[in-house]
């Protein structure tokens, strides 16, 4: 069905952050534009392989630094690791949402050398087997509430799910770059363009809050109806139903 396909889309190409960017030709070009939820009581990490004609550009992201307490994951100050993955033949836009604190750095290095990715991939499918025959995934999902109005984790008496971690955080390069600050260009909402190699980005001082209150509809978020409401840094241009590039994604 067309509305499950869309659905499986929106994880690739908006939670994990990976997708054929708007403007390419052949493939060539994949935009990396992860969204980082607001809190990390539900996702704390995402990972996702686009396949093209000149081979797989992939991504995962995954806070770090998290409080023992989860009555803080939405409130603490923590890091967010990513790692980009663009073959050779290919390049990559990286779009990286706006800091949330004036403490939150952002760095990038990276490494044209590739190590062996395919032993990787097997390695970290391996696992990821073991993991399920051993029955270690989650046995809950979320469902919402509508007379709570709250999100709640139900149980299920058998595993529904089993949390593999991505290959790209087994690679061990022989040598990173010197690392690059790019906060600079983030604040100015200008995207870093990325040749093949592997890349690892550092995102420090990373501000957790709570997630957005409704019953998992729009037109239950009373703000989004607002008129003097800011629809983010990408929906800028109000004046015209035409899509451009720089138009927003969002994300419901």
């Amino acid at each position: 069905h067309p509305m499950l396909g869309s659905f499986a889309e929106w994880m690739s190409s908006s939670v994990a952050g990976v997708s054929v960017h708007p403007t390419t030709v052949g493939g060539r070009q994949v935009l990396f534009w992860p969204r980082f939820p607001k809190s990390a009581t539900m996702l704390k990490f995402a990972s996702a392989i686009q396949g093209t004609p000149v081979g797989d550009f992939a991504i995962a992201w995954r806070f770090e630094n998290l409080p023992e307490d989860r009555n803080e994951y939405d409130s603490a100050l923590v890091n967010v690791r990513i790692r980009l993955l663009v073959p050779p033949g290919g390049s990559g836009m990286l779009r990286i949402p706006l800091p949330t604190t004036k403490m939150t750095k952002i760095r990038i290095r990276h490494t044209s050398a590739f190590p062996d990715l395919y032993a990787a991939r097997d390695e970290a499918n391996r696992k990821c087997i073991n993991r399920r025959k051993q029955r270690l995934g989650f046995n809950w999902n979320w469902e919402y509430d509508r007379q709570r109005m709250k999100w709640y984790a139900q149980r299920s008496r058998k595993s529904i799910g089993t949390v593999c971690d991505s290959f790209l955080f087994s690679l061990t390069p022989p040598e990173w770059s010197e690392q690059t600050d790019i906060t600079k260009d983030v604040v100015s909402r200008t995207d870093t363009k990325l040749l093949a190699g592997l890349y690892d980005l550092i995102v420090t001082n990373w501000k957790l809050e709570k997630e957005e209150e409704g019953n998992g509809r729009l037109g239950n978020i009373p703000k989004y109806f607002h008129r003097n409401f800011d629809p983010g840094p990408f929906c800028n241009d109000t004046t015209s139903f035409d899509w451009h590039i720089d138009d927003a994604t969002h994300i419901i």
